[in-house]
């Protein structure tokens, strides 16, 4: 391709794409202009969407080769990429475009059988009712921006929780987060969500009936950030803490508690700390436990004070709060902040990046199955903007916006929804603190003229900006954002160089984080840095555009005061703004706005009418919108007296109002054998020794005889009772029967204190150990499980002769299959101290009590997983979906997954699976239900011949954190013995604060290819490197698992 150099108009075109400076009209669509070019057809159709920048550096390099051959080489390189890049975004377009398609029908089609599970019970006539009143609430509620905040709303709410003094833990991980000098915009990871959430604390704990607020984080021990990261506690102290001194506690009020979790000296991105959630959660448990126990002791009578909800912010910390509400058995909030699945979308778009090279990236599909996990697991999501409801959160398995009308419907007409949830999508836009803004009496023009030179210590950054400036009276258009691609600064630039009459009323101020060296800033954020600074230059904008290198966080209201005071607009061009809070914060300092009409600041303008929405792709409608503010002073002071008489509406107080009646909404839930109710009047019935022991023997007798038959009085019972009724009722005569014999032999003077104490210490025998084993191999009961827990026992015989060391025994299996395994493998039940069977959906302990019944089911843990359990409704989905899945390569079709009557219990659904290697992967079992909503957890196991089905926030890992709540089990004191594989919840089995031995050579075949078809790697949630995780050699003996005991400080060597 012999001379070349036509290609210089294409790399020419990609450098100024635009019109010419003087041209007033102008589009971004080639076709509605009056001419047409080829040169800006290829370039703007083909490559839009690419990044600019490496083609015009390798233009430059090319440009700057003396070789005329090798500079026609480059040049048709660059050629070829460009033509490779369209044929790739097409491509990926194609992809993304069946992709979404199929997921289209998958949603209707599973919507489509929720609503005829949920038609049985209605007639026709209620069916049209529902119909119209669901469209009617659709209608009603477009268009407003959902707020409570009436005055008598909120005394209503306070008569309520009069005499109540709440605790709330807000979760926000990543970043450095601390109260004071916030350094926002100092990375990706510190921006707008540190000041939300901190502010939020801050807020909360200064309303009435609020007694305390955790906001808990990472601790960041490193040297590369401020010492002030790593403090253990940082108290907020209130704004208005004049009035509010005398009102507090001695723990009460807002404090940021820094867990420790992952690399201890360094700071990692977000996307890094996925593999060290469960270490967070174990440490945030372990906080909120004392907290909970000190509170207690101060305002709750000696009875724990739970946290009245946990609130997660973004999907680390939304995966973090699932967990620990599910643990704590506590109410859960989020916040999602920015959302995977748009995100990635945008990505897509973009096509500079495949599927997975986005996930390898940004990890995108652990952060959007955390962001599903917290739709399963929560109460309230709060939302900024109805956007983000209407074209972010329907994007999601786990929220269907019809469907949630819909059950919404059957709850207000008290009709079943048969075991669906969905949670409730609450609007709240973000408070905004006023304490710094001063007022301004009359125009602004009379402001004393005392400070304009700028000298003044107050307004050094004003000083900063204006030296830009070879006019500084003229009205200022302020731009507040990072260089970041999205924030879309680049075309602001554009608009305004463009636009001569704008240039010569007005000056523009980018204040775009801060920065030493540009060389030094990260690769995206300098090539727009760059970018603005060659229009600067192709412009001649000198003298005309100011952008400091530096400011502090407590500068910005200053900032915002030299616009007003010159009378200036701030323009916020996103191409997508989730929210905006900078736009509230310009309003009340007075100033006008100009916004992306795309996201949160719809909802903003609709509320304030302070100002102007624009499409950020259109340079024209940029300046128009601009130009019109500065030039027409009528229009600016009737936006400026908008924004200041509606911005209460934004305070932070309002805020809180809103956030505080929608917690007061929720079930009140916290541990159940905790309660502080009037059937529990002496809190020794809640000893284990009564609360269990008296349980055993009728709990065992209607469940089931370990013979292997059927009990008759079960049989009884189950013939007048469904699933649901017979789960209740048998839970109730349990627990009344049990507390009527503790309170029996109370009164009759048969236990004294000191044999209840003396059995509290014997039942279980948990409380006593120095060390838990827990031995969770996923193997065959018959053959691997049973040598793996020989050599365990063997490696530790002298300690478990002295009663040191506890053993749990962690499996998939029912009772019946463990009690058979026991028997054939000639164990004793008493070698173990407790039992964690069906994947995590039942709890038993071992007793020395019974020899027919020698294990007891510990039904309070029952009542702690059953949040969200859909019962019969999701045991009938979960039959229809094992009836289609068919085998069709034979002759005659097979069905591969069939129900298992016999190992299902009332908290787990069992299923054989007839040819693991044709079933369907098991997250696509997990998106049909989130689509029907039914929350529940689906895990894989018994090398893929069975799949469990358990409430959503049961698992083994979970039941190891319950039995640390409710027996004070130190978790850094356990050992979890696990193969190289397992079940398809072996990941949460690794990560944590407990210790883990992987047993190398079992399960290394057949249980790794469950995970084959997984949605994110393991690797991607679990930390190999970690200190707490240590291999054997294959086909270790005793003493290699002795030796990986030792190197693990289990035992000294």
């Amino acid at each position: 391709m012999a001379g070349n150099d036509w290609i210089n108009s294409y790399l020419e075109a990609i450098l100024d794409v635009g019109p010419g400076i003087d041209e007033v009209k102008s589009s971004l669509l080639l076709r509605e202009r009056g001419r047409f070019s080829p040169t800006r057809y290829f370039v703007e159709e083909v490559i839009t969407g690419f990044d600019e920048t490496d083609l015009h550096r390798s233009w430059v390099r090319a440009q700057a080769t003396r070789s005329p051959q090798e500079r026609n080489t480059r040049l048709e390189n660059m050629c070829w990429r460009i033509w490779n890049l369209a044929r790739q975004k097409k491509q990926l377009e194609g992809e993304e475009a069946q992709r979404m398609a199929k997921r289209r029908l998958e949603r209707e089609r599973g919507r489509r059988e929720a609503v005829a599970d949920m038609s049985e019970d209605l007639s026709e006539g209620e069916k049209g009712d529902t119909v119209s009143d669901l469209s009617a609430h659709g209608e009603s509620n477009r268009g407003r921006l959902p707020r409570i905040s009436s005055v008598d709303t909120m005394e209503a709410w306070t008569s309520q929780q009069k005499g109540k003094k709440l605790y709330i833990v807000l979760i926000s991980l990543h970043g450095l987060i601390r109260g004071e000098n916030m350094e926002l915009g100092r990375d990706s990871d510190t921006g707008g969500q540190v000041k939300y959430v901190v502010e939020l604390a801050r807020a909360l704990a200064s309303m009435p009936g609020v007694y305390r607020v955790d906001l808990l984080t990472r601790q960041v021990s490193s040297p590369e950030v401020d010492w002030s990261y790593g403090e253990p506690t940082e108290m907020l102290p209130p704004r208005n803490s004049e009035t509010l001194i005398d009102e507090m506690g001695e723990s009460s009020g807002a404090y940021i508690i820094r867990i420790p979790f992952g690399p201890k000296d360094k700071y990692v991105p977000k996307e890094l700390l996925w593999p060290h959630i469960p270490e967070f959660v174990d440490g945030a448990l372990g906080h909120i436990i004392q907290m909970s126990k000190v509170l207690g002791e101060q305002i709750g009578d000696g009875h724990p004070v739970w946290p009245v909800a946990i609130h997660g912010h973004y999907a680390d910390a939304g995966d973090s709060a699932a967990l620990l509400s599910g643990a704590l058995n506590v109410p859960m909030l989020f916040t999602g902040h920015s959302l995977g699945r748009d995100k990635l979308e945008q990505l897509l778009r973009q096509a500079r990046l495949s599927r997975d090279e986005i996930d390898s990236t940004y990890k995108i599909m652990r952060r959007i199955e955390a962001e599903e996990l917290s739709l399963d697991a929560s109460e309230i999501v709060i939302t900024s903007t109805r956007q983000e409801i209407e074209e972010q959160w329907r994007l999601y398995d786990g929220f269907d916006p019809i469907l949630e009308r819909k059950l919404r419907a059957r709850i207000k007409r008290n009709v079943s929804c048969y075991g669906r949830f969905m949670p409730r999508m609450v609007v709240i836009p973000p408070g905004m603190e006023f304490h710094h803004i001063i007022p301004h009496d009359g125009d602004i023009d009379t402001e004393t003229e005392a400070n304009e030179d700028g000298k003044s210590p107050d307004h050094l950054i004003w000083a900063e900006i204006m030296r830009f400036f070879s006019n500084p009276r003229k009205p200022m258009i302020l731009a507040l954002a990072r260089p970041d691609p999205k924030k879309n600064l680049t075309t602001l630039v554009k608009a305004f160089g463009e636009c001569r009459p704008l240039r010569e009323l007005a000056n523009l101020t980018l204040i775009m984080g801060n920065r030493d060296n540009i060389d030094e800033m990260s690769g995206t954020n300098a090539s727009v840095l760059l970018s603005i600074l060659k229009m600067i230059d192709k412009y001649d904008l000198y003298g005309q555009v100011a952008y400091p290198k530096h400011h502090k966080q407590n500068d910005v209201p200053e900032i915002y005061r030299l616009a007003a005071k010159t009378k200036g607009v701030f323009i916020n061009p996103a191409f997508i703004e989730p929210f905006g809070l900078t736009l509230i914060e310009a309003a009340a300092h007075g100033l006008p706005i100009v916004a992306t009409k795309n996201g949160g600041p719809v909802d903003i303008h609709r509320v304030l009418d302070n100002g102007l929405l624009v499409d950020p792709h259109n340079e024209q409608s940029v300046a128009d919108a601009l130009l019109k503010l500065v030039a027409d002073k009528h229009l600016w002071a009737k936006c400026r007296a908008n924004g200041l008489k509606n911005i209460h509406l934004f305070s932070w107080p309002e805020h809180c109002k809103t956030y505080l009646s929608r917690i007061a909404s929720c079930k009140p839930r916290q541990p159940r054998w905790l309660r502080n109710d009037d059937d529990d009047e002496n809190s020794e019935s809640d000893s284990p020794s009564d609360s269990l022991r008296d349980i055993q023997d009728i709990s065992l007798n209607l469940k089931f005889s370990f013979e292997g038959d059927k009990n008759e009085s079960r049989d009884n019972f189950d013939g007048s009772l469904d699933s649901e009724d017979r789960k209740n009722k048998l839970e109730n005569v349990v627990l009344t029967w049990s507390k009527g014999v503790a309170r029996s032999a109370q009164k009759s003077g048969s236990t004294d204190k000191g044999d209840q104490n003396s059995n509290a210490g014997k039942f279980p025998a948990l409380r006593r150990r120095k060390h838990i084993f827990v031995i969770a191999v996923d193997t065959d009961p018959s053959a691997g499980l049973s040598e793996s827990v020989r050599k365990i026992f063997e490696a530790v015989k002298e300690e478990r002769a002295e009663g040191t060391v506890g053993f749990i025994l962690a499996t998939s299996f029912n009772i019946t299959e463990i009690r058979s395994f026991l028997i054939s493998e000639r164990f004793n039940p008493t070698d173990f101290d407790a039992f964690i069977c069906n994947s995590g959906g039942d709890l038993y302990y071992s007793s020395l009590h019974s020899e027919d019944n020698p294990f007891v089911v510990d039904l309070y843990y029952h009542s702690h997983i059953e949040y969200r359990w859909g019962g019969e409704g999701l045991r009938k989905t979960l039959v229809r979906w094992a009836a289609s899945t068919t085998d069709k390569r034979g002759e005659k079709e097979e069905h591969i997954v069939v129900e298992d009557e016999e190992t299902s219990a009332d908290y787990c659904y069992s299923f054989k699976v007839q040819k693991p290697e044709v079933v369907p992967p098991i997250r696509e079992l997990r998106k049909l239900m989130r689509i029907q909503a039914l929350r529940c957890h689906v895990i894989h196991c018994q090398n893929g011949r069975k799949i469990n089905v358990i409430p959503v926030l049961a698992s083994r890992s979970q039941a190891l954190r319950y039995l640390y709540l409710r027996w004070g089990m130190d978790l850094s004191k356990v050992v979890v013995f696990v193969g190289e594989s397992g079940d398809t919840d072996y990941e949460g089995l690794l990560g944590g604060v407990h210790k883990s031995v992987v047993l190398t050579g079992v399960c290394s075949s057949a249980s790794s290819q469950l995970h084959a078809n997984r949605s994110y790697p393991l690797t991607d949630v679990v930390f190999y490197d970690s200190p707490n995780i240590v291999r054997t050699t294959e086909g270790c003996n005793s003493s290699d698992l002795r030796a990986s005991l030792e190197e693990l400080q289990i035992f000294k060597g």
